[in-house]
């Protein structure tokens, strides 16, 4: 006590020493117990795996009959969805020849004017239904069935617009063919066989459209195009412009002509301030093919 007393920064020292050594010894002990039980485990699952990996799966009976079961109607429900939307393309004219297809198009121009004439309205000049380089040349042969597919998507399209009594159809583009791309090799990881990329399911062909007419008219076209059964279109873009730029002066709006007392009016006639003027629309509307 007297060494203690006579040597207290020392003893202080020893005693600190002594108490941060039997943590550390506590803390140790209780570090290797965790380590023990987690080796354990991580042996004991190591040795599961590797029993499984030497080992070839064995699937039970029942459980193989119904998965082929499920997999054989999964596969026949696919194939009914694709037969289904393939009614809601037009077919593909198979073996269309050049000269052919040349001939289909003149009658679909006359037709489509014609059709026109009857219900007034209004086609552009040396209307060829955006198949303009064809008037005079032939297609290319490969590519005739396709150009022939487009024509009758074309075709239905402006007659969905006659039929909605639009004023007129100001231009029709139709974007060029693209050859489709060739399928090539996906990146795999090194060693693995890289698995070739996948055929598209739909080719879309685009055409740029502008017409005008009452917004009655043009409502109807809108939904006669997006709801068509015949063939699937999809509206891409979509620009709207009034004819008339600013609405009509409010005191002429809102004017009341004083009437007499028992006297009829002079112009009984609704007057109406909107809904009478001309909707200019243009759309890109792109015609789904199915490659299925």
């Amino acid at each position: 006590m007297n060494w203690f007393q006579e040597n207290r920064f020392l003893g202080s020292y020893l005693a600190a020493l002594g108490a941060g050594t039997l943590a550390a010894l506590i803390f140790l002990w209780v570090a290797k117990s965790g380590f023990e039980t987690a080796k354990a485990e991580f042996e004991q699952q190591a040795t599961e795996l590797a029993a499984l990996q030497r080992h070839n799966p064995f699937p039970n009976e029942a459980n193989l009959r119904k998965s082929k079961a499920q997999a054989e109607e999964y596969k026949t429900a696919v194939g009914a969805f694709q037969e289904e939307l393939k009614t809601h393309v037009l077919p593909l004219s198979g073996e269309l020849k050049p000269n052919e297809f040349q001939a289909r198009l003149r009658q679909a121009i006359t037709s489509v004017g014609e059709k026109a004439r009857v219900n007034k309205m209004r086609l552009p000049e040396n209307f060829f239904l955006g198949f303009e380089e064809f008037g005079a040349a032939l297609p290319e042969t490969e590519a005739a069935p396709l150009l022939g597919q487009q024509l009758a998507q074309t075709e239905l399209l402006v007659n969905l617009l006659i039929d909605a009594r639009v004023a007129a159809v100001t231009s029709l583009k139709r974007v060029p063919l693209k050859p489709a791309p060739t399928p090539g090799p996906a990146i795999a990881p090194r060693g693995a066989k890289a698995a070739p990329t996948p055929a598209p399911l739909l080719e879309n062909a685009v055409v740029e459209l502008a017409f005008s007419g009452t917004p009655g008219a043009v409502r109807r076209a809108l939904n006669q195009i997006s709801t068509a059964g015949e063939q699937l279109y999809l509206i891409r873009t979509l620009h709207v412009l009034n004819e008339k730029g600013t609405g009509p002066p409010r005191e002429v709006a809102g004017a009341v002509t004083p009437v007499p007392a028992g006297s009829a009016p002079a112009n009984s006639a609704l007057h109406f301030i909107v809904g009478n003027e001309q909707v200019q629309v243009t759309a890109r509307i792109e015609m789904v093919r199915f490659t299925f």
